[in-house]
């Protein structure tokens, strides 16, 4: 059941991929988050792979939903 919808999505995406870059960056070049690098790297995936398959487990267990009623 689909409880995201299309703004959240993009923003989920959005800021899953800057996360995710982020991450990367930080552990390659810098390190500048103290080695919590990995944390930046599993909320981007977590970001990226809600709005991939519209879901958030969240939102189910708070009633929330973001996309209109079918």
């Amino acid at each position: 059941m689909t409880n995201i919808g299309t703004i959240d999505r993009v923003a989920r995406l959005a800021l899953g991929l800057v996360l995710l870059g982020l991450s990367f960056l930080t552990n390659v070049m810098i390190n500048a988050l103290g080695g919590l690098w990995w944390l930046a790297a599993v909320a981007g995936v977590v970001m990226v792979g809600t709005a991939a398959i519209k879901f958030c487990p969240l939102y189910r267990v708070f009633g929330l939903r973001t996309c209109p009623m079918p």
